[in-house]
């Protein structure tokens, strides 16, 4: 089962988010209680709202969601999304309005995010197809969509570094891989050559 520190919220986009939580066979909305950490770990949801409502379904259908906008994202990256999906994704945006945000002092005086009730699923399903529609149709935010570098990551983010040179979706994690793979191949190379060296005839 995925741990809450496994979900990401660092690929510049709520919608991207939500397709970084699957990925190299991994699922990490396992169940209730990782939408729930992933709903308020994004900002979909304020801190301190109510979720008693999510259950077994909605994960299903947060996770049909989020494969429509894996095929989306990645086929816009490719060339283009099938008109049908872009209807499906329409549908989803349109289904409800998301939930109105209220704002409240908060015990330490600081001001706060809320809503005046507890949110349904089709709303925050809303929320969330209202953001990859806003990203798909921003041409400064499709050029800086990229997809990871790393051999075994199909994870897509935005690249706001400076020069756009980024390459992979997290320096920590597919960029220290692929700097372990460059250092094993250097390694075995030279190992490689050595053998050779030694072999009848060498020196």
């Amino acid at each position: 089962m995925a741990a809450h520190d496994d979900l990401r919220f660092d690929c510049g986009r709520i919608c991207l988010d939500l397709v970084a939580t699957t990925g190299e066979d991994a699922e990490r909305l396992t169940g209730p209680e990782h939408l729930t950490a992933w709903l308020t770990g994004t900002g979909v949801v304020p801190r301190g709202v109510p979720l008693d409502g999510v259950d077994g379904q909605w994960v299903a259908r947060f996770r049909a969601l989020r494969e429509l906008l894996r095929r989306v994202v990645h086929d816009e990256l490719r060339g283009r999304a099938a008109d049908a999906d872009l209807a499906r994704l329409n549908a989803a945006a349109g289904a409800a309005g998301p939930p109105a945000v209220l704002v409240v002092r908060a015990g330490d005086g600081t001001l706060a995010r809320t809503f005046p009730g507890p949110p349904d699923c089709t709303g925050l399903l809303a929320a969330v197809a209202r953001d990859a529609v806003g990203l798909l149709t921003d041409a400064t935010a499709r050029g800086q969509l990229r997809q990871c570098a790393g051999e075994s990551c199909s994870l897509v983010y935005l690249d706001t570094s400076r020069g756009r040179r980024r390459r992979w979706c997290s320096s920590e994690v597919c960029g220290n891989r692929e700097r372990v793979a460059r250092h094993r191949r250097r390694t075995t190379a030279r190992s490689g050559a050595g053998a050779r060296d030694a072999g009848p005839g060498g020196r």
